[in-house]
Formats: C-alpha cells, sequence, structure tokens
C-alpha cells in the first residue's frame, strides 16, 4: 500500500489535545526543511485523517494552519500542494553550513581568548591569580542583608532605577573610598558599574575613535582591560613597566588614554612610585591625555604606609578611577565602579544606559548596607591582615626552597606576588613541570604583548591556605630539581 504521506508523523496518544499542535509542527518543519518538496500535492483532508486516526476537521484544521503561514496552497478543485517558498537556490539539507563569519567585524572574527581558570580540585596545589578566599566571607550576614533589601524592594513599586547606580550604594562607595584610599568625591562623583570590565567598556565607549585613538596600556598587563580596549577599535601602545611602574618616557605625546594599575602593577607587583605619579600626572597634563586608574586590590596594602590612589594627586580632573568589589567581597557580585571627573560623568551615565540600563538593585541595596554597618571595613581589615601573611610565608618559602630558581619582585600589596627566573629556566616549561606535579602556577608571559616578555611566574593568594605554601614550594623546588 502506498504511504499517505513522505513522511511519519509521530502523534500523542488519542484523546490528547496536543494531537493538533503536533501534526501541525511536524509537517512545518518537513516543509521548512525540504522533507515536503515544494509542489507536492498533499492527500485530502479525509484520507489524512484516516491515514492519521483523527477526525476530519482536526485533518482540516491542520491544513488552514498551513495555509495561512503560506506553506501550502490550495487550488480550487484541485487539492492542497507545497508552496514554494525558497528562492531558486540549490537543495537545503538540515547539515548546510553558511559561513557568515565575513558580516562580522575583523577584531571579532577569531573568538577572543576568555580567562577561565579551571576548578581549584584539579590540582593540590593552587596559586591561581585574581581570585580572593570567600572561605571567610561573612555569607550569614550578607543573606541578612540581602533579605532585608528585598523585602523594601517588595513594598516598593516596580520601576528601571536610576542608570548611575542606586543613590544609597554611590554615596557609601564615596564614604569608602574617601577613608580607604584617600579618594575626595562625593555620590554625585560615583557610577556603580557591573564589576571593572563594565568600567573599562564604559570608558572606551566615551573616549575611542575606532582606529584613530591611541591607548598607552602596561606591559606586561591586565589582559580583560585590553580586550574592552580592543574591541572598541584603540590603537594599543605597548609600554614597559620597570621597578618604578609605567616607563612614562616610553609613552607617545598623543596617546589619549593611558592606563595604569599603580597601587600593585599587574601582575609584577611592584606599587609606582611617587616621583614616577607625579611624572605621569605632569605628562598627562601637558598632553591632553586622561589616565585610568585601576585599583584593583589597592585595599589590601601590607605596608604600614601605603601610597594613596593616584586619583588623590590629580588637580587637572584627567583621572578615571576604577574599582572592584570582586577582590574584596566576591567576583560572584559583579559590582564595580568609576569615579570620574564632573565634565564627563553625563557621557558615562548615558552609555551605561544604553549599555544595560542599570545593575541588579538588590544587590546594590545589600552592599549599601554592608558598607554603612562597618562590614566591608571588618572584612578588609581582616583579609588583610590573612594576605600579609600568606605573602609574607611565601617569599620565605620560596627564598628558602628555591634560592637560585627565583628571585621574589618586592610588593607592598594585593593578591598575588611575581618572581623572576634564575639560571635559564624557561617559565613555560617550569608551569608545566608545576602542573605534572599538580601545582597551578602562571607565568608572567600570559600578561605581555612583548615579543620578549619578563621570564617568571606569578603567585596568587587567594586560593592557598598559609599552612599549605611550604608544603608547595618544597614540592615545587623538587619538581624543578
Amino acid at each position: 500500500m502506498e504511504p499517505v504521506l513522505p513522511i511519519t508523523l509521530t502523534l500523542p496518544k488519542p484523546g490528547s489535545r496536543q494531537i493538533l499542535r503536533s501534526m501541525h509542527q511536524q509537517m512545518r518543519t518537513a516543509i521548512i526543511d525540504g522533507r515536503l518538496s515544494a509542489g507536492l500535492r498533499l492527500p485530502g483532508s479525509r484520507t489524512l485523517a484516516a491515514h492519521c486516526g483523527v477526525s476530519r476537521n482536526c485533518a482540516m484544521a491542520v491544513y488552514d494552519l498551513l495555509l495561512s503561514e503560506g506553506l501550502v496552497a490550495a487550488r480550487a478543485g484541485g487539492g492542497t500542494y507545497v508552496s514554494d517558498i525558497y528562492p531558486a537556490d540549490p537543495p537545503r539539507t538540515a547539515n548546510a553550513a553558511i559561513d557568515r563569519t565575513p558580516l562580522l567585524q575583523p577584531r571579532w572574527r577569531n573568538e577572543p581568548t576568555v580567562l577561565r581558570p579551571s576548578p581549584a580540585t584539579q590540582f593540590d596545589y593552587d596559586f591561581v591569580v585574581g581570585l580572593p578566599d570567600t572561605t571567610q566571607f561573612p555569607f550569614d550576614t550578607w543573606r541578612r542583608l540581602d533579605a532585608r533589601a528585598l523585602r523594601q524592594l517588595q513594598r516598593a513599586p516596580a520601576e528601571y532605577a536610576a542608570p548611575e547606580g542606586r543613590a544609597a550604594l554611590r554615596a557609601a562607595i564615596a564614604r569608602h573610598v574617601s577613608f580607604a584610599r584617600a579618594v575626595a568625591c562625593n555620590a554625585d562623583g560615583v557610577l556603580v558599574t557591573s564589576g571593572a570590565q563594565q568600567a573599562f567598556d564604559l570608558l572606551a565607549r566615551i573616549f575611542i575613535e575606532p582606529g584613530q585613538t591611541k591607548v598607552a596600556i602596561e606591559d606586561p598587563g591586565y589582559p580583560p582591560l585590553r580586550w574592552a580596549l580592543e574591541s572598541a577599535g584603540a590603537v594599543l601602545v605597548p609600554v614597559p613597566v620597570d621597578a618604578e611602574g609605567i616607563a612614562v618616557d616610553r609613552i607617545p605625546a598623543d596617546a589619549r588614554l593611558i592606563c595604569v594599575t599603580p597601587s600593585h602593577q599587574f601582575p609584577m607587583g611592584q606599587a609606582m612610585s611617587l616621583r614616577r605619579r607625579m611624572a605621569l600626572l605632569a605628562f598627562a597634563r601637558e598632553h591632553g591625555g586622561l589616565i585610568v586608574e585601576d585599583d584593583y586590590d589597592g585595599e589590601f596594602s601590607h605596608s604600614s604606609q601605603p601610597l594613596d590612589a593616584l586619583k588623590s594627586l590629580d588637580r587637572a580632573d584627567s583621572v578615571f578611577y576604577v574599582g572592584t568589589f570582586s577582590k574584596s567581597l566576591f567576583p560572584g557580585l559583579r559590582l564595580g565602579y568609576v569615579i570620574a571627573p564632573a565634565w564627563a560623568r553625563a557621557a558615562l551615565v548615558g552609555a551605561k544606559q544604553r549599555s544595560d540600563w542599570h545593575g541588579a538593585v538588590a544587590a546594590q541595596d545589600t552592599l549599601a548596607a554592608f558598607i554603612d554597618n562597618g562590614d566591608l571595613a571588618r572584612h578588609i581589615r581582616k583579609m588583610r591582615q590573612v594576605y600579609s601573611q600568606r605573602k609574607q610565608v611565601l617569599t620565605q618559602a620560596l627564598q628558602r626552597h628555591l634560592p637560585s630558581t627565583l628571585s621574589v619582585i618586592p610588593a607592598e600589596g594585593g593578591l598575588h606576588i611575581a618572581a623572576l627566573l634564575r639560571g635559564g629556566a624557561d617559565a613555560s616549561q617550569v608551569v608545566a613541570a608545576a602542573a605534572e606535579a599538580g601545582i597551578r602556577v602562571e607565568p608572567i608571559s600570559q600578561y605581555a604583548l612583548a615579543a620578549s616578555p619578563p621570564n617568571g611566574l606569578v603567585f596568587g593568594l587567594g586560593l592557598m591556605p598559609t599552612h599549605l605554601i611550604h608544603q608547595a614550594t618544597l614540592r615545587l623546588a623538587k619538581c624543578l630539581g
């Protein structure tokens, strides 16, 4: 017996209310995929109904739906036919792939590298860079404040929030940075962002003319900052760093933006000297440049007299101060901020609104209360001692177990330290050997653009408990010996 249709329809059990929907979807998909080809005469509604074991009204309703979508055509007295819905092209197949990458802008045709640290459980000892220790975070306090914020939102009318951030959080941030980093500002000067990464993106949006604007960046430096600038079409100019920070004399005079990490250079670790800070500010003032200060972990100073933020020395309204709570609290919070000169605030707020309108309201309200209650300051004081102890123990352990292999770069704060390799050892080979021994450590070269980057390693402090540091460095020494 000849089949009624060249496809098989699989229908729900009799009596189901989904039979009509199922028949329509399966026939629709078969027509779009080309399995029911253009010009094919479909069986009459009575025949289709008998074949599928459904009522004729159901079969007629299926055809009516296909007809309304233009997928079939009815000819007076001549039956129902599959419509020719495609232009004259080669036959379409389910696996046909059309290369549409030329539609992408050139800088997006190769997917950008994304930093996704693998789970810490893969390593016995994990010196991954950029992650804080969240095991000591007061999550019970946070949950209580978060519940209160949600209750308050429940009583408030539904509305979109201000793109610059919740007023209470902006005021709390202004007080926090004034106390912790000597940055003088008020709530009006603070723009709340989804982490430091959005802050970089917004600054790139308002300042960079694609293919025209030169931006000086530290080399080695922070890759996600570089990605934001590249995405906006900036012309990047890598500038080397030395023991005092970025080499100001190597910055081109026509650089419109200069991006630095003065409190704790990423990844080398040193703080920019006061002499170099003044030189950088003078350079920007003389050449009309602007400075983006990334103070990603400046709150964790291990010195009794830490240098104030670069923003605190700015007298020409040229410094944009970027902060984040990813290091002081936890990365999943996704909250950061920009403290901008008054002349640029409206542009930043406009860019923020066009980007995502505003951040998560409940999280902002919770963080505002966390700051105002003194919880943030208490947590930072506690973690500053923890990281300071880890830094001291790690430095001593490296000097004890690897004195002829590594030279630790002095650092006065932050969540990582760096060390240069001695004796011709290659950083990439050391990293591979360490991984085989169950130790994660990172090469400085992965953060550099120069053809000959510093030959060294970066050790993160966030995921390494103090009591395991000597064991880790001893194993590292053995696998390199």
